[in-house]
């Protein structure tokens, strides 16, 4: 029996959903109007930065899969940005640290996410730039009902935005007072920012000329010169509990550019799946479904504790070959074709016991038995690991402190069968102050990295962090095309994983995928700030019900029940080959929303 709260939006016009209502809304309006998948996320984008900056933000990360109606395969666009020149392990170290903070100034690589919206706008869009900021424009100048969670987060963040970032004081707390839920609240100073870059961009003659014009002015104009200046002489409070300067500097943002890649994918059951790279965590879901392979997982009930159980087992497998040779491929020997083979995933599956496994357990492959080792060793050192300062991590949902970010998810397909996934995140209000004039704060990805040497992970200049950033694509044997993803930090593929088996094994529509009970684990190396690894750790909701649950834990799991309607923020959309297409979004938070016609 199959249950669902909303129905699966359908139509044949266009298809817009994302973790933000007002979002979803802008994207609509802007197929309405002409426009092209691109066009509608990227407007979507720009507008959630407004309406979610606990989640996300200009100066964050932004990996998207863009497909045209007649590609075979999806592109990537890489907006993840490197660290600076100056980010060596050695400057960290002489700081006194081990790990890099949460939050903060050191926390920073460039920001890529501004960079990337405009390569796609570039490549694959139709209206003006100004068409796709005027949304953002409006709610930032004349005010949207700030969420909750945002007013929460900002509550909570009041004293030590008041003592220690006081850009962030004045940018958060207007007046001197931190905004109630639901209240119309504005960010006067983004707003300017986006106007003055529209005025320059618009000296120039021709779309595709105003578009390079604001990637100028962005990375070598007046955005930057604000950063750069700042960031010589700022020194803030950080979750390392000490205040440090940071590295970044404008000739960092000069030397950078969102670019291109080419997708992995494997195919399972006839389909084929695609994520970005192994600078990501995207190939974790390859790996878990080549996994899962010949497993009997067709035959298991997606509601039940064999499915749960084995699910589980696989990410852990997956997640620990993630930890040890994950990394950006550009500055490290990393071996893709193995960690995704059938012959690889066959020596994975054996391990796929009855029982609960407590341990890290990353596969051996041939000359690279240090970095295994160090993976290992990582994980032991950090098991149950507490701390962690202010801004520090990324929450699971509503389980974590309202003083942690997120991210955003957006899906859409357009009238002519062109589709976007794409998963912005950083530039968090709690993660880095303000810079002075921006409105926009900084991004923390940085802390992705490590401070040992010779690692994938091993913070180095001009190398893009391990991000967890990780938005799919997929096609069914009938040519039936998915766009699909999730905020949730070191969940997103874990919650993409299930919501895609539930695609290609059960009788669900989106919605109804979407809506059945999800689960998680942190049994392995936690990505950021503070690191932590919660051996046999299962997080469940509890619509499982109590004999799933009892079944799990005696099996070993260390299971959390979450609160119910808390896990995961799914959104989903598809075009069937004969041009139907449908959509959906999570009821969880009540927030997400997916619209077409």
């Amino acid at each position: 029996m199959t249950f669902s709260t909303r129905p699966e939006i359908q139509g044949t016009f266009g298809v817009v959903t994302s973790t933000h209502w007002i979002a979803s809304a802008v994207g609509m309006k802007l197929l309405e109007t002409g426009g092209t998948a691109a066009d509608a996320a990227a407007a979507m984008g720009f507008t959630l930065h407004v309406v979610e900056p606990h989640l996300n933000g200009p100066l964050g990360d932004m990996p998207a899969l863009v497909r045209s109606a007649g590609d075979t395969a999806p592109h990537v666009i890489c907006g993840q940005g490197v660290a600076p020149a100056g980010a060596s392990i050695a400057h960290y170290r002489s700081e006194g640290l081990d790990r890099i903070p949460g939050s903060g100034l050191l926390a920073t690589v460039v920001p890529g996410a501004f960079d990337a919206w405009m390569l796609m706008l570039r490549d694959h869009g139709r209206l003006r730039l100004r068409d796709i900021l005027e949304p953002a424009i409006f709610y930032a100048r004349h005010g949207h009902p700030i969420l909750s969670r945002v007013a929460a987060t900002i509550e909570g963040l009041s004293d030590f935005f008041r003592n220690e970032w006081p850009t962030s004081y004045e940018t958060w707390l207007p007046r001197g007072r931190a905004p109630a839920a639901g209240v119309l609240f504005r960010n006067p100073a983004l707003a300017d920012t986006w106007e003055r870059l529209l005025l320059e961009a618009e000296a120039a003659k021709g779309r595709e000329a105003q578009i390079e014009a604001a990637r100028r002015a962005f990375y070598q104009g007046f955005v930057a010169e604000a950063i750069d200046g700042w960031m010589r002489q700022a020194c803030v409070l950080d979750a390392s509990g000490t205040a440090h300067k940071g590295v970044m500097t404008g000739e960092d943002m000069a030397g950078w550019q969102a670019s291109y890649e080419s997708p992995l994918s494997v195919d399972y059951e006839g389909w084929t799946v695609w994520k970005a790279g192994m600078w990501s965590q995207g190939p974790t879901l390859l790996q878990s479904l080549r996994t899962l392979e010949g497993s009997g997982i067709a035959e298991m009930d997606s509601r039940g504790a064999d499915f749960v159980h084995m699910v589980t087992e696989a990410m852990k497998l997956s997640f620990a070959d993630r930890e040890a040779y994950y990394g950006d491929p550009d500055h490290s020997d990393i071996p893709t074709d193995t960690l995704l083979s059938r012959e690889y995933a066959e020596e994975r599956r054996a391990l796929l016991g009855a029982e609960a496994s407590l341990t890290q357990r990353p596969g051996r492959i041939d000359g690279f038995d240090r970095q295994v080792d160090a993976a290992v060793a990582r994980a032991k050192a950090s098991e149950e690991a507490l701390g962690g300062g202010v801004g520090a991590g990324e929450p699971t949902m509503a389980h974590l402190s309202e003083k942690r970010g997120d991210t955003v998810h957006i899906d859409v397909i357009d009238r002519w069968g062109n589709s976007v996934s794409a998963t912005p995140s950083g530039g968090w209000l709690q993660s880095s102050p303000v810079v002075p004039g921006l409105g926009m704060p900084l991004n923390s990805r940085a802390q992705m990295f490590w401070l040992d040497e010779g690692l994938p992970t091993s913070l180095a200049p001009g190398r893009r962090p391990r991000t967890t950033l990780s938005p799919s694509m997929a096609e069914e044997p009938d040519g039936t095309r998915h766009a699909f993803g999730t905020p949730g930090g070191d969940q997103q593929d874990q919650w993409q994983l299930m919501l895609f088996l539930r695609f290609v094994h059960s009788a669900m529509n989106l919605q109804e995928a979407i809506d059945a009970p999800l689960f998680n684990t942190s049994h392995f190396q936690g990505s950021f700030d503070p690191r932590a690894v919660r051996p046999g750790h299962l997080m469940v909701e509890p619509n499982f019900g109590e004999a799933v649950i009892a079944d799990l834990r005696a099996r070993g799991h260390a299971v959390e029940v979450a609160e119910p309607w808390t896990i995961g923020r799914l959104t989903a959309a598809c075009r069937t080959s004969d041009g139907l297409l449908k959509a959906a979004a999570t009821p969880r938070l009540m927030q997400a929303y997916a619209i077409g016609r």
